[in-house]
Parts: C-alpha cells; structure tokens; sequence
C-alpha cells in the first residue's frame, strides 16, 4: 500500500474515532440530569398518577378506553377514531389478564417506549421514568380489577 494511501486511512480513522468521541461527550452534557428522584422506573410507582398518565398525557385511552375499558374511548376525530377501530389486532383489553400477551412489567415498559411490534402501538419516548413507572403501577390496578369483576 502506497504512503498517501495509508495516510488518508489513518486520517479518516482519526476524524472518525474523534467524532464519536464528540457525540459520547455531546450525550452525556446534553442529556438532562436525572434527579435523586428520577433514577428510572421504580419497582413502586403511584397508581393514581399513573391513571392521570395514561388518560392525558400518555394518550393510552385513545386505543385502549378511558380508564382501560375499551367501551369508552374519548372524543376523537372522526379519521383517527376509523384508524383505531381498523387496527388489527385491536388494542389489548387491559383489565383482561388472560388475554394479554405481555407478561411483565419489563416487556410492558420495552412496549410502551419502543412500540409493539405486530401491532398499532407507537413509541411513547415523552414520559419520564416516573411517569412510565406510575403508569405501570396503574396498569396493574387495572389488571387487578378486572380480575375480580365477575364473568357474564
């Protein structure tokens, strides 16, 4: 291999390994402290915050119902109502453990960050791990209830 040659890879090695190192710097300045409070999600989280969670800001009533019954979805536009009732397979019955196919809080956080694949869920990237954790806790109250309402 020619001198230049050699050269002109060393050099692009060099700007490469410099620029990751700028964009590891950049993420860890640019990242948003987290606060004694905000560790990520706690093994507890606030059930009643998360209920406010999942009926506002983290959207979870529009596909799944107010409250978790799937009967009683909010005022929708009418085309994001259709797309919701297209949705194939429909959004899961949160107070029916039985039917649900995410079996721990981990998958069910994976899920609600990430998506869900194979389905209509999208990523939820704008909670805080407080947030996502009292959602969590709320989503077991759900699943608690409808365990325990009676069977038609």
């Amino acid at each position: 291999m020619d001198r230049s040659l050699h050269g002109r890879h060393r050099k692009m090695l060099l700007i490469v390994a410099s620029l990751g190192c700028f964009l590891m710097a950049y993420q860890t300045v640019a990242s948003p402290k987290r606060t004694t409070t905000d560790k990520g999600p706690r093994s507890r989280g606030n059930g009643e915050a998360g209920r406010v969670v999942f009926n506002g800001k983290g959207v979870c009533h529009y596909c799944h119902g107010i409250d978790g019954y799937r009967n009683k979805l909010p005022q929708l536009a009418s085309d994001t109502a259709t797309l919701i009732a297209q949705l194939n397979p429909p959004p899961s019955d949160l107070r029916n453990p039985k039917s649900l196919r995410l079996q721990s809080d981990k998958a069910r956080a994976k899920a609600i960050r990430e998506g869900h694949p194979g389905t209509g869920m999208f990523p939820t990237t704008t909670l805080t791990h407080q947030e996502l954790a009292d959602t969590l806790s709320y989503m077991s109250v759900l699943r608690k209830e409808g365990m325990s309402q009676p069977k038609p």
